[in-house]
């Protein structure tokens, strides 16, 4: 058993071989000067690593000599057992590549989980078809009109606090949306379709637009000194540069005040946006508390 013959390894080995597992799961292939690059080991060590995962676990991957890499296999049945957590944070911030182990604990610390989690192989499939800039085909549950078969041509995943999103552009409706990534069922990458230049990410112009707000203490809260110390203010202001796509998660994640006039109320609401207006033409700053478009611009029936 695969397991049993996992445990006969060497620590290093192991993670080198659960690299090589997370390639080519979440990003579709892996070359030797992967495993050279990240490791600082010689080509043919990288080459018996290969060779020893291949065995390991027949029908994982396949050797692609038109692209010199090793890709997914069709008969792929993962061997190591990875914590959602540790995936996203791998392919979203770029470090925690070895096998899954209990390390030590230097300082005790406790931190929320989340509720939900994506299941790896949907997210799988989701992260290929952005690594290989292609489309997906999926059954999406929406709640505003149940399931739907789509095709979406996804390019970046968007963590808003308490779930994960995948950016992409939807054929159906032909626009740029956030996808939830546990509403998607029966994912396939459509790998070789073309996609067509008003599908890539440089057209979506709430990805590109970047927007400037400055927060400050809430007027209604005592002790402004003390949010200012909190979060580093810089006489008194923290200015932040966020992508359209993402403003409206991140001012509810922090319960910032987006009215105009400072009227929410409640011990949640340290910070407050200092000119509401910046906000204008950010499609998604519906979900920004207490924010009130000047044109009462009303986007609620385009959230998936």
């Amino acid at each position: 058993m695969p397991k049993d013959q996992l445990a006969e390894l060497t620590q290093p080995q192991r993670d080198r071989l659960a690299f090589i597992e997370l390639r080519v799961r979440f990003v579709g292939e892996i070359r030797r000067q992967d495993l050279v690059a990240r490791f600082g080991i010689q080509s043919a060590a990288a080459t018996r690593d290969l060779a020893l995962y291949k065995e390991l676990s027949p029908g994982n991957i396949d050797y692609d000599p038109k692209g010199k890499a090793y890709v997914l296999g069709p008969d792929f049945r993962p061997i190591f057992d990875f914590p959602p957590e540790r995936v996203l944070s791998w392919l979203t911030q770029g470090f925690g590549d070895g096998e899954p182990m209990r390390l030590k604990v230097w300082v005790a610390s406790e931190s929320p989980s989340r509720l939900t989690h994506p299941d790896l192989d949907v997210l799988a499939s989701v992260t290929r078809a952005i690594h290989q800039e292609c489309a997906l085909a999926i059954d999406y549950y929406s709640i505003s009109s149940g399931k739907s078969e789509r095709e979406i041509v996804p390019f970046a995943l968007i963590d808003n606090g308490l779930r994960w999103h995948v950016r992409a552009f939807d054929r159906k409706s032909q626009e740029f949306r956030d996808f939830v990534i546990t509403r998607i069922k029966n994912p396939v990458v459509l790998k070789g379709q073309p996609v067509a230049a008003h599908e890539m990410s440089n057209q979506d112009i709430q990805w590109t637009r970047i927007v400037e707000i400055e927060l400050v203490p809430h007027p209604d809260q005592p002790r402004p000194e003390i949010t200012e110390m909190d979060y580093a203010m810089d006489r008194g202001v923290l200015t932040m540069k966020l992508r359209a796509a993402t403003a409206g998660y991140i001012l509810r994640q922090w319960s910032v005040d987006c009215s105009p006039d400072h009227s929410l109320r409640g011990h949640e609401y340290r910070l407050w946006l200092k000119d509401h207006l910046a906000l204008y033409g950010v499609k998604n700053a519906v979900l920004a508390p207490g924010y009130r478009s000047p044109d009462s611009q009303n986007i609620m029936g385009k959230a998936d």
